[in-house]
């Protein structure tokens, strides 16, 4: 299998694809630019299977109606944000100058830590909380790569000052969730470039201590 980094709309939102040999693919995050987004599945022939939200803030939400209407999928949201996708107050829409963000709701609530398996993709889902009060994080351990929404970035951590945030939250599930993932795992980050567990539990400032 193979994984695809888009990064979408004014923030750069990485969505990501993972790929299996049939071109069928999991869709995380797509935050911006459906229909762009949508062209480009179609150009590759992709055949889109679900969409995976890590979390519901309005960047990582933005483009789920125009996906999944023009593939008829399920949208997949923690239980503690499953009102989020419908609420700018609550997905953050509101406090930015970009109009507010809505998606109708989610298909189905992921309940806690569990396994979810669309065709040959089985991915574990990690409880990620701190950027925001139902993060998750989805672990494919077939291809050593874990989608980690805005918990754990290059260098940095997910920001706490938006509603639900807490940092010291944040903190224990990079900890207790991420860091103990096998070392070469790769984290695919919310924004910007991506990572490895060895390399964050290393170098990153935010960490020190663990």
């Amino acid at each position: 299998m193979k994984w695809t980094q888009l990064p979408l709309g004014p923030l750069q939102t990485n969505a990501y694809l993972l790929i299996n040999d049939k071109k069928e693919c999991l869709i995380f995050d797509p935050g911006s630019e459906g229909d762009a987004f949508n062209a480009y599945l179609e150009e590759k022939s992709l055949q889109p299977l679900a969409i995976l939200l890590t979390h519901a803030h309005f960047d990582h939400i933005g483009a789920v109606d125009a996906v999944r209407s023009k593939w008829d999928i399920p949208v997949y949201i923690h239980k503690k944000e499953k009102n989020w996708l419908m609420d700018p107050s609550l997905n953050g829409s509101q406090f930015f100058q970009l109009g507010p963000i809505k998606a109708d709701p989610a298909d189905h609530i992921i309940q806690g830590e569990e396994k979810l398996t669309f065709s040959n993709f089985e991915l574990d889902v990690l409880f990620t909380p701190g950027h925001s009060p139902g993060s998750v994080s989805f672990y494919h351990k077939e291809s050593k790569v874990v989608f980690a929404g805005d918990a754990l970035f290059a260098g940095s951590i997910g920001r706490t000052d938006l509603p639900g945030g807490n940092h010291d939250q944040l903190i224990q599930s990079i900890h207790n969730k991420l860091m103990t993932l096998p070392e070469e795992t790769t984290v695919l980050s919310g924004h910007g470039m991506t990572t490895t567990i060895e390399r964050e539990m290393d170098s990153n400032p935010f960490l020190n201590g663990f």
